[in-house]
């Protein structure tokens, strides 16, 4: 009978959201077991070469970093599974050089994600938070009535990055009788969309820009202070990605 010890080992840089939830002990196997770098007094260099020759596989939860320096000390590594979309929190280059499959979360939050920019939009037009917390904190009875939100309906909304997300967002705020335009890398002829091939031309002609690109070297700071000036005192920016956009 294999005991843990025996079984392949998955390392886990950080406890996963579900972990935390739900508790460790609801996620046993008997095909591998979970090597927790978080339980050990080691820093983290010093713990991954100490495995270096056990770990088969990665599970990244959160969009934690795996930077080719971590995955120099595993020289066995064959697979890294993150539980999310995005892939720019992984050294790509590294693992495509030493062959290390790589598998993410695909499709299966898109759904979720667009549903949360149309929720975050919705929140900062018609200020719900903000009412919320003027009323908490007592200020109605003080300070009068609070200011009046914006409506979503008629909106100019540029989406920045139409993929699957992106043209889940668009279908949403469509439905909203918002005016959708967007910029990608490159125009899709399948979309009626207009179309805008650089960002500052997107956001003169926009009252909200949402942000559905992934992180790269090509849209790191790609929010710069003229995308902001084009877009006005006024606009709203939503970000539902994870990066440095700004």
């Amino acid at each position: 009978m294999e005991t843990s010890n025996d079984l392949p080992q998955v390392l886990l840089l950080k406890p996963p959201i579900d972990m935390l939830v739900f508790g460790q002990d609801r996620f046993p196997s008997d095909k591998f077991s979970f090597l927790k770098a978080w339980e050990s007094p080691l820093p983290l260099d010093q713990f991954l070469q100490a495995h270096a020759q056990s770990v088969q596989a990665i599970l990244i939860s959160g969009g934690i970093p795996v930077t080719a320096e971590i995955l120099g000390l595993l020289p066995a590594l064959k697979m890294l599974m993150t539980t999310g979309a995005g892939l720019n929190h992984i050294h790509m280059p590294e693992c495509r050089r030493r062959g290390i499959a790589v598998a993410n979360a695909g499709s299966v939050p898109s759904e979720d994600v667009a549903d949360l920019a149309v929720g975050l939009l919705i929140d900062v037009l018609r200020k719900v938070s903000a009412s919320d917390r003027y009323v908490r904190g007592g200020l109605w009875t003080t300070n009068g009535d609070f200011t009046l939100g914006s409506k979503v309906g008629g909106k100019r909304v540029g989406i920045v990055g139409l993929g699957n997300i992106g043209s889940l967002v668009a279908k949403r705020l469509e439905a909203f009788g918002c005016r959708i335009s967007y910029n990608s890398r490159k125009q899709k002829p399948s979309v009626s969309y207009p179309f805008y091939s650089n960002v500052h031309e997107l956001a003169a002609n926009s009252d909200v820009l949402i942000i559905c690109c992934g992180l790269t070297d090509q849209t790191h700071h790609m929010i710069d202070k003229a995308v902001l000036s084009a877009l006005g005192k006024e606009g709203v920016i939503v970000n539902i990605g994870r990066g440095d956009y700004y």
